[in-house]
């Protein structure tokens, strides 16, 4: 039987390193445990790399030092990526201000993914994301837990 393939979005690794939420940070933990001895293909996309380098600098470095823990698949943006996270804002899913969020989910679908992990309540790991996105396009949304 194949592996799930996941993609992560920025909030994950970000919660490996989020002091003010132990709870949803030892959460992150159980599952980068399950991800560091390769029990999921992992995905993660340009987009997520750019999020990443913008942090400021010691939340940078230790954000990048998870990433060298893990295997991974890093997908680019391409004109389809973007077709996709362009349909989502057309559709109302999302809006414009949150393309990046867009364009994680497109970078998902693009490379073919099974889920999509995310601690994104507000943009992503929603209801109308939800139904938006598997109305238009097949990927499931996973909440950590």
């Amino acid at each position: 039987m194949s592996k799930l393939k996941i993609y992560l979005d920025t909030s994950v690794i970000s919660y490996l390193d989020q002091q003010d939420s132990p709870e949803k940070m030892a959460e992150t933990h159980k599952l980068w445990d399950k991800i560091k001895v390769g029990e999921f293909d992992v995905v993660i996309s340009s987009v997520e790399i750019q999020e990443i380098n913008d942090c400021e600098e010691n939340k940078r470095n230790k954000l990048i030092k998870y990433l060298d823990e893990i295997n991974y698949t890093l997908v680019l943006l391409t004109e389809k990526t973007i077709e996709i996270a362009s349909r989502i804002v057309e559709l109302d899913i999302l809006k414009q201000k949150d393309i990046d969020d867009c364009r994680h989910i497109a970078a998902a679908i693009v490379s073919g993914c099974n889920a999509f992990v995310s601690w994104s309540f507000r943009h992503i790991v929603n209801h109308k994301t939800m139904m938006g996105v598997k109305a238009v396009l097949p990927l499931k949304v996973i909440i950590i837990s």
